[in-house]
């Protein structure tokens, strides 16, 4: 598909990552913003902690997050730790089931896992998958050259996070532009998301049970040549 014909489409971004305390959920929220500022509306992030939680059973959040994985165009994991946010990887495994293009954020400059020196900071089972670009950098230094560079801490904390969003747009931009795996035609799409929605069980497909919502979904992701 010609990618200057999509010029006024919007891409949903999934945005995965770590949400626990107010430095991941503030920074989660800075950066989804500046992505979205950044591309001028392009990407727009779906971020899990501003999603309003219809009850507090662990199954529904569980379930409403992956219906998001599922819906969104592209999607964006946080990989930073010496030890990977377990939500995030499964909801990286559930995107590539899905062949969702997707990228990876390190910023963190400790080095970990268990790949050779050339690999992955993290463990060899969430590498080597179809579809998925990484953006890695060290946080640290830019953190310290957007200090260096500013007046004020306001001053310090654009800089940094509008750097670090002009790298995951130009990942996007990249991820995107990879063809997808072949999986045949429209039904076998659409039997692929039907068999997304049972495979984990407890509510999943009975959330999605709207009329037609695999057929709508499957075709506006072939519309936008994602799938």
């Amino acid at each position: 598909m010609a990618w200057n014909n999509l010029r006024n489409t919007m891409f949903k971004v999934y945005f995965a990552g770590a949400l626990f305390d107010h430095k991941e959920l503030i920074g989660n929220a800075l950066l989804a913003s500046h992505i979205e500022q950044r591309s001028e509306g392009l990407y727009q992030c779906i971020v899990p902690q501003d999603l309003e939680q219809t009850t507090g059973r662990a199954v529904d959040i569980r379930n409403q997050d992956l219906k998001q994985v599922m819906e969104c165009d592209l999607a964006l994991f946080n990989f930073d730790g010496t030890e990977l946010d377990s939500g995030t990887v499964v909801e990286f495994m559930f995107a590539k089931f899905l062949d969702i293009p997707s990228v990876i954020l390190r910023s963190d400059f400790r080095s970990s896992g268990d790949q050779d020196k050339n690999g992955d900071d993290w463990n060899l089972m969430c590498s080597f998958y179809p579809r998925t670009l990484k953006v890695q950098f060290n946080a640290m230094a830019f953190y310290q050259q957007a200090i260096k560079e500013s007046h004020s801490l306001n001053e310090a904390m654009e800089r940094l996070y509008s750097k670090i969003a002009s790298l995951l747009i130009e990942g996007l931009d990249s991820v995107r532009s990879i063809p997808p795996l072949p999986k045949g035609d429209q039904t076998q799409l659409e039997a692929l998301y039907q068999w997304a929605l049972k495979f984990p069980g407890n509510g999943l497909e009975k959330l999605c049970s709207q009329p037609a919502f695999v057929e709508e979904l499957v075709a506006a992701k072939i519309k936008k040549g994602l799938i």
